[in-house]
This record gives structure tokens, C-alpha cells and sequence, in this order.
């Protein structure tokens, strides 16, 4: 029997710097092996050999690269007329192109630039500075110009209006700017991103400049417009979807009206408001707010003129198959995506200028609402159905 008391069992740190260390001389080893293939284009032969030369060798140098598992040196032969034989690593790059998508990917997902450069030291061993990550950052660019101009080719019956808000630097100074969202259901039932801008306020001109760019790209068939109750947004909608009918967010106005109701009548209140735009038809709901009127409405007098006042508005959904009314009578579908855009926008503070706002916000954007193409938001073909019906009556 072997005696093995005396063999030290090595650590698992031990056994991990190992692994590290030999999965870099491996990548080390492939990567020059690489570059020795392509000196030998460039000189035209191998390194000892004397016929068919269209170039000499002229040394090496050794150039540091950051990849997921470390840094490392490689060395990197150079011709004397053709240069060096960078092409495997790419000119000037000191990092691999995975590191630089894990860049990204970590600050849109809630790392800021000051902390990066723990989070890349603790996995690759290697710093990361500020200036870098802003600089890698910049591809995000191409996102914001791919959603920007996206063609729409298809039909638009719903779409959805909303915005947040934020700090970012604006003519040497912090100023709160407002982050603009749309997005829409497509005759095919599923939802998707339309635009994302950055107005300096929650304005008509903000909000017709947005709807103004989406029927640029060929926004079309908008039956109803979801949204809060915004003097500007309704403003724009009316000239630049003027045939569209606009549907007040019914949650919005719920709270609209306990804003305006004692602590201690708020649940009563909320639970009648919402009653309301729970009926079946708009009559129904119009003899619920009567009735909440003449009851608990006399007690919150401010509370129920303002359901009163947006009751019109509020009702728009009726129009629209039964079916659709609880996803189209609010504005929450973009609750989830506000959430995220704020929860990213804590642990960025100001934004140094709205342009890097922007970057931010879309990719977010896009990336919170990836898997609704994946599924069926509604079902498009009860409000074919129903104007199918209409016409014929019509006729």
C-alpha cells in the first residue's frame, strides 16, 4: 500500500491559477502560431528559407492582449517593408473581442463605468478603466441607429406612448430630460420596440417629432393610442395620427384620483374606480361612476371629478374586442421596461451628455423586450373580425 500521508493535497486556488496557466500558454501557443502563418505570407517564405522571398523578417515584438482568461504577451513578427503580422489580433486592439462584449454586456445590465474595472479584474485579472469602457461603450451606437431607422413594414393597430425621466448633462449643466418610448402590436399579435428618444421635456414637440419620425419609416394602420394623459402627447397624436383614437390609462387616472382622496378612503376608492372600467360595456361602466358619484363619491368630491373628467377618454378600449381590453386600456406593459431603465439609471447618476443616455437606455430597451417576438401579445385577428363586422353593417 502506498503511504501518502506525506503528499500535500493542492488547494483549489491552486488548481484553478493552474488551469488559468495553462489555458493562456495554450492561447499564447495558438495565437503565434497564427501570426508565424501569416509573417510567412508576408516575407513570402518560412523563417530559415532563401528562394521566392517578397520580403525579410525583422524581428518581433511582444504586445499585451486581455482575453477572458487573463492577460497575456504575445509576440508578434514583423517584415521590414510589409509591417507586422497583426492581422490575427487586429490592428491596435489590446483586447479580445469576447472581453469587449462582456463590457458591454455588464454595464448595460447595471455596472457602472467606476466599477468595471473591479468586476474585470476580479475575472480576467486585468483593470479596465473608465475612458476604456466609455469607448467600448460607443458600439452600443449601432443599436440606437439600427431601431432609429428600422423600416415598419406592417401595420401598427396599438401602439403605446410613455415616458421616464432622467439626469444627463446638457449645456454644462445637469438638467432632468425626458426619455421618450413607443412601442406597438403588429397585425401578427406580437409586441415590439419602435423608438426610444431623448426630448428636454414631456412636450408636443417632443412627442410629434417622435410620431413624425415613426411615420417616416412607414408607421401605419394606428386604430388607438395608449397612453398617460399628457396635454402634448395628445396634442401630437391629433396631428400626426389623426385618425387614431387615444385610450387614457386607466391605472394612471386611478391614481390621479387617490391622489386626491384621504389615506383612509384610498382602498375603498381604488377598488370602485377600477369597478368602473371592469364592466362589461362603456353603459355599464357609465352607471358605476354615476353610482360611485352619489355614494362614496360625495365623501371625495376632487377624486370623483377627476374620474369623472377622464371617463371619456378612459373608455376608449369598448371599441376594441373584449378580448383586448385589459392589455389595451393601460400603459403597464411598459412597467416592466421603465423599471429596468430606472434601475440602470441609479447606478449611473447623470449622464455626462444625453447621447451616452440614449446608448444606455436603448440597449436596455432592446434587451428587456428581446423575447416578445417569441410569443403572442393578442390575438390580432378578433379586431379584423370585428371591422370586418362594422363594414358590413355599414354597407
Amino acid at each position: 500500500m502506498i503511504d501518502v500521508s506525506g503528499i500535500e493535497v493542492p488547494s483549489q486556488d491552486d488548481v484553478q491559477f493552474d488551469l488559468r496557466s495553462l489555458f493562456l500558454g495554450a492561447i499564447r501557443a495558438s495565437l503565434e502560431t497564427l501570426l508565424e502563418e501569416e509573417i510567412r505570407g508576408l516575407v513570402g517564405a518560412s523563417r530559415w528559407a532563401r528562394m521566392g522571398r517578397k520580403d525579410h523578417r525583422n524581428g518581433s515584438y511582444l504586445r499585451g492582449l486581455v482575453t477572458s482568461m487573463g492577460h497575456l504577451d504575445v509576440e508578434v513578427p514583423r517584415s521590414r517593408k510589409n509591417g507586422s503580422a497583426g492581422g490575427v489580433l487586429g490592428r491596435y486592439q489590446r483586447r479580445s473581442d469576447e472581453v469587449d462584449d462582456a463590457i458591454v454586456a455588464s454595464y448595460v445590465n447595471g455596472i457602472s463605468t467606476r466599477k468595471m474595472s473591479k468586476v474585470t479584474e476580479a475575472l480576467m485579472g486585468e483593470k479596465v478603466g473608465r475612458s476604456t469602457v466609455s469607448r467600448v461603450t460607443k458600439s452600443l451606437e449601432q443599436r440606437v441607429d439600427e431601431l432609429r431607422r428600422a423600416k415598419l413594414t406592417d401595420p401598427v393597430p396599438y401602439l403605446y406612448l410613455d415616458a421616464t425621466f432622467l439626469d444627463a448633462r446638457w449645456a454644462r449643466r445637469v438638467e432632468n430630460v425626458a426619455a421618450l418610448v413607443a412601442y406597438g402590436v403588429g397585425t401578427d399579435g406580437r409586441r415590439r420596440l419602435l423608438a426610444v428618444t431623448i426630448g428636454a421635456q414631456e412636450s408636443e414637440a417632443s412627442w410629434a417629432d417622435l410620431l413624425a419620425k415613426l411615420n417616416e419609416r412607414g408607421l401605419t394602420g394606428v386604430k388607438l393610442v395608449i397612453a398617460d394623459d399628457h396635454a402634448g402627447l395628445k396634442a401630437a397624436v391629433r396631428t400626426q395620427l389623426p385618425e387614431a383614437r387615444v385610450q387614457r390609462c386607466t391605472v394612471h387616472l386611478t391614481r390621479n384620483a387617490l391622489d386626491k382622496t384621504p389615506w383612509r378612503l384610498r382602498g375603498r376608492v381604488g377598488r370602485e374606480v377600477s369597478n368602473i372600467f371592469a364592466a362589461p360595456t362603456v353603459n355599464e361602466a357609465r352607471k358605476r361612476l354615476e353610482a360611485f358619484k352619489t355614494g362614496l363619491g360625495e365623501q371625495v368630491p376632487e377624486a370623483a371629478a377627476c374620474v369623472e373628467g377622464g371617463f371619456a377618454a378612459a373608455t376608449q378600449f369598448y371599441a376594441f374586442p373584449s378580448a383586448h381590453w385589459r392589455r389595451i386600456k393601460t400603459t403597464n406593459g411598459l412597467e416592466r421596461l421603465h423599471g429596468e431603465v430606472k434601475r440602470r439609471i441609479r447606478s449611473v447618476g447623470a449622464f455626462p451628455d444625453r447621447a451616452s443616455a440614449l446608448r444606455l437606455i436603448t440597449a436596455v430597451a432592446l434587451e428587456t423586450t428581446s423575447s416578445w417576438g417569441q410569443r403572442i401579445y393578442l390575438d390580432m385577428k378578433l379586431l379584423k373580425a370585428e371591422e370586418d363586422k362594422r363594414q358590413a353593417k355599414a354597407a
